[in-house]
């Protein structure tokens, strides 16, 4: 769960006219969608619509979006077209790729090593919207302390960061994912993680989740709060009421809080 890494200021303005997504330097998406590009993860599948581009006009074009820090310090607005074939990664056999082609597994973990030979263990997904690989480095997923206001066990966190499923005491499950927009899958429609910061707690509400690859959520169930969603539901409104206070940097809707700065294999 990490804090909103890009500022909206920084975006690239002149890319998301560009593609219908900002006219006149106000930007025109989707909240959920603007969080989850702030955040360094892709946004929902989105239709643009009447694109020009490179002297080439495209009636519409469905596509995820993200952005990538370059090497002249701005930021490069990504685009995630459906492939028509998915290229997967060296460091994976014909085998595993099709096996999370297929969904048989839901993740898989490598350790590889980066460009100055240090070993890295990073996490493998299959996005089925626009039939891409995304590796994220799960140093960078860093698990939620609390889960409605239950505090999660050293063993729980370790299960997150692999993309391994976590369930809670109240019956609440929550599984980290780059390929979900929101950075979290769970069997519940909302729940709030928190974070210790600075000796401080950070509040953060998902809401509208979905259940897990190859899972469905019973409509009751999932719709059902426990009492500890609604306790920190409360504590994260008095903390709202607190003006200028340095505990409220909670960023609303926002899952991938608990990482994403994912990449595709392409």
């Amino acid at each position: 769960m990490i804090q909103q890494i890009f500022n909206e200021q920084d975006l690239p303005m002149a890319d998301l006219e560009k593609i219908g997504l900002a006219k006149n330097g106000v930007l025109n998406m989707d909240e959920d969608d603007l969080k989850a590009l702030l955040s360094g993860r892709r946004t929902a599948m989105l239709r643009l619509e009447n694109l020009n581009t490179d002297g080439l006009h495209i009636p519409s074009l469905d596509a995820k979006l993200s952005l990538k820090p370059n090497d002249k310090g701005t930021l490069d607005l990504l685009v995630h077209p459906i492939y028509r074939e998915a290229e997967y990664p060296t460091y994976l056999t014909d085998t595993e790729a099709e096996m999370l082609e297929k969904g048989d597994v839901v993740n898989m973990q490598k350790m590889i090593f980066d460009g100055e030979g240090n070993p890295k263990e990073i996490l493998i997904e299959f996005d089925k919207d626009t039939n891409e690989f995304i590796i994220t480095d799960t140093e960078k997923i860093l698990a939620p302390d609390y889960i409605n206001n239950e505090p999660l066990t050293a063993e729980q966190k370790e299960r997150y960061r692999k993309g391994k499923e976590v369930e809670t005491g109240d019956g609440t499950t929550i599984r980290y994912s780059g390929t979900e927009s929101k950075g979290i899958h769970s069997n519940k429609l909302a729940l709030i993680a928190s974070i210790l910061i600075d000796g401080g707690i950070s509040y953060m509400l998902f809401k509208g989740l979905h259940a897990a690859f190859g899972q469905k959520q019973d409509e009751k169930d999932a719709a059902l709060m426990s009492k500890g969603y609604k306790q920190a539901l409360q504590d994260m409104q008095k903390q709202e009421k607190t003006k200028g206070s340095p505990l409220n940097n909670h960023f609303e809707n926002e899952p991938g809080n608990m990482y994403s700065g994912t990449e595709s294999s392409r």
